[in-house]
């Protein structure tokens, strides 16, 4: 099924956030109309194959991602019937990493306790009404990464409260904001000393059935886990920055939110948005932020889980919360062309595909040799069968990433070497 993020007739709807009852905040400026990878119009087409519409099938972004996949992979061979933790991380003082004695039967329990600490409760609170979510410890210093939908509407005119795992609570302040990504990071006041980062793990490393397990905020639950598996990875998750007003009346505003995300199985429910999902070791790999939803039951309240979960990749929430951290804003990668769904012949089969409909002079793809009329099957290898996924592929990349579009012309396919750009700022 597809969807187009501005539709809210179809059968499965544009999503709130989980996370917040509050209105949105203003609609940030439109993205210029060239981007890495825009769509000119929000119709989409019918595609050949496995047209990853779920981002499409449109994400609630939920301040709820409940996320757990699984991971077996690279735990190692059996050599304990138990599991024993270990503190031997890359940064000191972080949570500890979890060295399982049987890879097939995580010991969550140990998992648990490795991670909560590292996962906080975010409250927050404006004139116009108040929400909750959850958040990791970033590093000592007292930063938190979280959701732009769980902290954006305190942006000017709101109060931050932080709870930690053991109870302690702390105001906080915005340190930058990212709606394209969905992606912020606050900051304790007066934090304390003893905080644990939660240890970084390697998204570009997970298989599809490996396991994980999500902790975070749901209902007003801290310290709340779940487990499941990696249902999908790469995922292009397409939707509006929404929320639910105190009415319980959806609202949207005009970013849209495309990430190449980690779907999972997990349990998602509302207020585990910005909240972590971890592997078996108790490593960080995404930040939950998104679920499908069937929509609203008939007394207007939010739809839970359906088993179909989005995070973002570490790897991606990593490169912005440290741009967030040292400047306060966030650079993307760009590509420099518009592009629509269409379906092109390859050999004797069909594919779905991004077909190229303008390219702007002077960026990465003009410089590239990229022609109106190229359909872009992959990126690195990665399968493309959508505006969208295009879009997705690129936005986890970083200015300055060297990058190789394969791509459809003349009924003959041909590999692109492009250098990605940094995106420019919108204008209008």
């Amino acid at each position: 099924m597809t969807l187009a993020p501005e539709d809210h007739t179809q059968q499965i709807p544009q999503g709130s956030y989980y996370s917040q009852s509050l209105p949105p905040a203003p609609p940030a400026p439109p993205t210029p109309p060239l981007g890495e990878g825009s769509r000119p119009a929000p119709k989409r087409e019918s595609r050949v194959g496995q047209t990853i519409g779920v981002a499409l099938l449109a994400a609630v972004l939920a301040s709820g991602g409940t996320y757990a996949a699984t991971q077996l992979g690279d735990q190692g061979t059996a050599t304990s019937p138990t599991s024993t933790t270990s503190t031997t991380n890359q940064n000191q003082g972080s949570s500890p990493t979890v060295v399982q004695g049987n890879a097939t039967a995580p010991d969550w329990t140990a998992v648990s306790a490795a991670v909560t600490p590292s996962v906080v409760s975010i409250d927050v609170t404006t004139q116009q009404g108040s929400g909750a979510g959850s958040g990791v410890v970033f590093d000592k210093s007292g930063h938190i990464l979280t959701n732009n939908h769980v902290v954006g509407d305190a942006t000017g005119n709101g109060a931050i409260t932080v709870t930690l795992n053991d109870g302690r609570t702390y105001a906080a302040t915005i340190v930058g904001t990212d709606p394209s990504t969905d992606l912020a990071v606050i900051k304790l006041t007066n934090g304390p000393s003893d905080l644990t980062p939660i240890t970084l793990g390697d998204s570009e490393a997970l298989k599809v059935g490996d396991p994980a397990m999500a902790v975070g905020n749901p209902l007003g639950l801290s310290g709340t886990v779940t487990t499941g598996i990696v249902s999908a990875l790469n995922r292009p998750v397409s939707t509006g920055t929404a929320s639910e007003s105190p009415l319980g009346q959806q609202q949207t505003s005009g970013d849209e939110v495309v990430t190449n995300a980690i779907q999972t199985s997990a349990a998602i429910n509302p207020g585990n948005s910005g909240g972590a999902l971890v592997n078996a070791k108790g490593e960080l790999i995404g930040i939950n932020s998104s679920i499908a939803s069937l929509g609203q039951s008939s007394s207007g309240s939010q739809s839970g889980n359906i088993g179909i979960g989005f995070a973002i990749p570490v790897k991606e929430a990593k490169s912005i919360a440290d741009q967030l951290i040292k400047s306060g804003k966030a650079e993307h990668a760009f590509l420099g062309v518009s592009t629509r769904d269409t379906v092109v012949s390859d050999g004797s089969a069909k594919r779905a595909g991004a077909q190229v409909v303008a390219v702007n002079s002077g960026t990465p793809a003009a410089n590239a040799g990229i022609k109106n009329g190229d359909v872009i099957i992959a990126v690195d290898g990665q399968r493309i069968d959508s505006a969208t996924a295009l879009v997705a592929q690129i936005r986890e990349m970083t200015a300055g990433d060297k990058t190789t579009l394969t791509v459809i012309r003349d009924g003959a396919r041909q590999d692109v070497p492009v250098t990605l750009a940094v995106k420019p700022v919108s204008s209008n």
